[in-house]
């Protein structure tokens, strides 16, 4: 608004308002205020005077006071010294006595379009333009160094020194040719710079002692400290968007304090990079100033920018209130320990019976439930999907929500594994009233001709209560066989065989399976086929005279669904029996071999995958550069034969579409290869919890191991997580001596060269658990004298002929453990975050 304004504040009692006497000196001067400054600024003589930048004029003014005689007190007139109309825009200004002038100021004006402009007091020096400039930024002067300082739109600090600006070319010969630049003058060469990478807001040189000086530089998120030669001193990494800052003389010699003003209210007080003090404003500090005001010290003075001043002080008013003595009585202090120890037991009641927090209420909030209807949608949800000749059908899944109170943005997400595939798994609710039931429909189908690794769907709510928490609930629900399998013929040869013991005499399979019954043989009770969509067939036989379920297919993969199905439905019909005591078992040999050649095919079709990548950027790099050669050669005005590059730019086109369909292609394969790990991995899990009745939570910590990720990729995959999981495992719960548990294990992960190293650790893995190891998470089991290992445990070979003595061994029990340890075990523990 063009308002100069001086105060002199007087300190008030807390609560006052402003009183009117502290406002010396009001002058409306018409033109925008960009900057003020006090120095010496008049020739003849030494006194300081004010000047003023507008955005087109510089103006000088000198104040004086006269002492009045009268209540009014004292006043001050403002008198105008000489002022320099600008040819350009002002942005900002700074002064100081440029080239080591003794007794006077001289002043420097930056322009909008980065041109320096320097003063010697009432007459114009030299101009000059800074070289690659775009948008001006903060200026500031360093006197020891007798150099300019800014941030340049490249987001680097610069320093050009003054002489080096008064011998470089006028800038009024700018636009001259170039010999004429050379003649008239030297070219602008910058002193030093150090990129920041980011906007300064503003810059500040100290100097408290002669031997060091320090550039200050404030960030939009940093701000840095840096020696008069561009060496960064230190820097600090900000919380919030600062707005003004300030450094000052600290009490520790070789300090520095910094004030800062940030967007959040707040002023911190920094001792180099340690925050000292922080302290609440009620405004966004623009400028921020320390002073003396009537022999207060260290007064801060602040200013927003809607133009309220405030002057304050650190600390505290003291209280002058004394709390007064109490009548002293003795305590005794066995009723003490008595309510203590009572206070002690309801403590520790409260924590077993419901925890911290009581979990009641967040699950009354909102109740979810899913259903999977018995029957399939009369018309599939799955149009133009086949797998070979099969027709997909579908089957519906309807979710219930059911809330206690009103939520807001309540979001419903549906997972099913892949191929399974949902026609909505997304939904939305903007707001639930209280009391109010919401359903929702959507229906599941198989998109692929390979089965999935589970039927298990999951729908998770995350929604936020009234009183602004937010929460997740889920439910999980099983999809039917008949989804993604039909009736078929029984096969009497197969190449993988699994056989389940129970305790109890053989069910019939058509009253476990009544959906899969072949009405062509009604007599065969105790065998049924299944043919997944896609073509792969399972056999299912049952031993008219043992307790034991056989499983065969020509897919190793295969044999998981059936086998889980048939494990599931075998305890659902003994519990409407009854009959609690049924129980599984495997005691054949640990199909090792089959699960290995899975690991090798996927682990070949991840390293195909790498290379086809590097393939393809070899190529894409040749076609860029055949592109700008051509582009070259178009562009010249004297045409020259092309020399076959078109025709080279068509081949390598045709290799680069073929690398990317070959990339494609092998990351379906490997994305179907890694589906049928999954459901191998369920199956050897299945039985190593059989073979060794493993309870359910090391069951957990075996699926934690061996199935960590969802996604498989190039930047992580399933060999070098499930190998350092594995190696976690058999360093700390399942380690014979503390040798091993010694051992240091890098925590880096990365492709390995082969899968030798995962199959020896899967190997030595289920050695440990057959000679008594058990799986744990707690902290104590690591220790040797909590282990329970009957006949001991092989412990991890490092070296070759260690690995031998173990291999030869472990044939007892294996016949597929030929793989030898060739590198450290890297040491990652992903299973404590998975479970914990």
């Amino acid at each position: 608004m063009g308002y100069l304004r001086i105060f002199n504040p007087h300190p008030v009692k807390t609560g006052d308002g402003a009183q009117a006497e502290d406002l010396l000196l009001e002058m409306h001067l018409r033109d925008p205020i960009l900057q003020v400054e006090v120095g010496k600024f008049v020739s003849g003589t030494e006194m300081l005077h004010l000047a003023v930048l507008h955005s087109r004029k510089l103006c000088v003014y000198s104040v004086s006071g006269t002492l009045g005689n009268v209540e009014h007190g004292n006043q001050y007139q403002i008198k105008l010294m000489y002022e320099h109309h600008l040819q350009r825009t002002a942005f900002n200004m700074t002064y100081g006595s440029f080239g080591g002038v003794k007794g006077r100021d001289l002043i420097c004006i930056q322009s909008m379009d980065g041109m320096l402009m320097v003063f010697e007091q009432e007459s114009y020096a030299f101009g000059r333009f800074l070289p690659g400039s775009l948008l001006p930024g903060p200026l500031a002067y360093s006197s020891r160094t007798d150099s300019f300082i800014t941030v340049s739109s490249c987001r680097q600090v610069e320093s050009y020194k003054y002489q080096v600006l008064a011998f470089a070319t006028d800038a009024d010969k700018r636009q001259e040719t170039e010999q004429q630049k050379l003649g008239s003058g030297k070219r602008l060469v910058v002193d030093w710079t150090l990129n920041i990478g980011e906007q300064a807001l503003d810059i500040c040189i100290v100097s408290f002692n002669q031997s060091a000086c320090s550039v200050f530089v404030l960030g939009e998120r940093n701000f840095f400290c840096l020696k008069d030669n561009g060496q960064i001193r230190f820097m600090k990494k900000l919380d919030c968007s600062p707005s003004c800052f300030l450094p000052y003389c600290s009490v520790s010699e070789g300090t520095i304090n910094t004030l800062i003003g940030n967007h959040n209210n707040m002023l911190h007080i920094y001792q180099d990079v340690t925050l000292k003090w922080a302290t609440q404003l009620p405004h966004i500090p623009v400028a921020v100033r320390v002073g003396r005001l009537h022999d207060l010290k260290g007064v801060i003075v602040t200013l927003s920018d809607d133009g309220h001043l405030q002057c304050s002080y650190l600390g505290t008013d003291p209280s002058l209130f004394q709390a007064p003595k109490v009548e002293s009585r003795e305590l005794n202090y066995d009723e003490l320990d008595i309510e203590l120890k009572e206070l002690q037991k309801i403590i520790k009641d409260v924590n077993k019976s419901q925890g911290v927090w009581p979990m009641t209420e967040k699950e009354d909030d909102l109740r979810v439930s899913a259903t999977v209807s018995p029957n399939f949608d009369s018309v599939s949800q799955a149009p133009d999907v086949e797998v070979g000749t099969d027709l997909v059908p579908s089957v519906a899944v309807k979710v219930t929500l059911q809330n206690r109170v009103a939520l807001q943005k309540a979001k419903l997400s549906v997972y099913v594994q892949p191929p399974l595939v949902l026609t909505c798994d997304q939904f939305t609710f903007e707001f639930m009233a209280p009391e109010m039931t919401r359903t929702v429909a959507f229906s599941v189908y198989l998109k692929g001709s390979y089965a999935p690794p589970e039927l298990e769907g999951n729908a998770v709510v995350s929604y936020t209560t009234p009183t602004g928490i937010s929460q997740v609930i889920q439910c999980k629900f099983r999809l039917p066989l008949k989804l993604i399998c039909l009736p078929g013929q029984p096969s009497k040869t197969a190449n993988h065989k699994l056989t389940i013991d129970t305790n109890k005499p053989p069910v019939s399979l058509l009253s476990l399976f009544p959906g899969f019954a072949n009405q062509s043989e009604d007599d065969q009770v105790n065998v049924m086929g299944f043919r997944f969509l896609g073509g792969s067939r399972v056999t299912l036989l049952a031993s008219k005279t043992s307790q034991r379920y056989r499983i065969q297919s020509e897919q190793f993969e295969d044999l998981w669904l059936i086998t889980n199905e048939l494990i599931i439905r075998l305890r659902e019909y003994f519990e409407k029996q009854g009959i609690k005591d049924f129980a599984c078992s495997f005691s054949g040999s640990m199909p090792l071999q089959e699960y290995f050649e899975l690991i090798d095919h996927h682990f070949e079709l991840r390293i195909n995958g790498e290379k086809l990548e590097e393939l393809l950027s070899e190529r894409a790099v040749q076609f860029r550069a055949i592109q700008r050669r051509l582009l070259t050669r178009f562009k010249d005005k004297t045409p020259a034969p092309l020399q076959h590059l078109d025709t080279l730019l068509d081949g390598t086109y045709k290799q680069v579409i073929a690398l990317a369909d070959a990339v494609e292609e092998n990351q379906n394969s490997l994305f179907q290869s890694f589906t049928r790990l999954q459901s191998a991995t369920h199956l050897v899990i299945l039985l190593m919890g059989l073979w060794q009745k493993l309870s359910a939570d090391q069951i957990a910590i075996l699926e934690a191991a061996f199935l960590p990720l969802q996604q498989d990729t190039q930047e992580l995959g399933w060999e070098e997580t499930v190998d350092a999981a594995l190696s976690h495992l058999l360093k700390t719960c399942l380690s014979k001596s503390s040798k091993e548990q010694a051992l240091n294990l890098s925590s880096q992960l990365h492709l390995p060269k082969d899968t030798s190293r995962l199959k020896k650790h899967i190997t030595l893995l289920c050695e440990r658990l057959a000679k008594g190891g058990r799986l744990c998470l707690s902290t104590d089991a690591a220790a040797p004298p909590t282990m329970v290992m009957p006949g001991g445990c092989t412990p991890i070979p490092e070296s070759d002929l260690e690995e031998r003595s173990v291999e030869q061994d472990s044939t007892e029990l294996f016949t597929n453990h030929k793989h030898l340890v060739e590198t450290p075990v890297p040491e990652v523990s992903p299973l404590q975050g998975v479970l914990e």
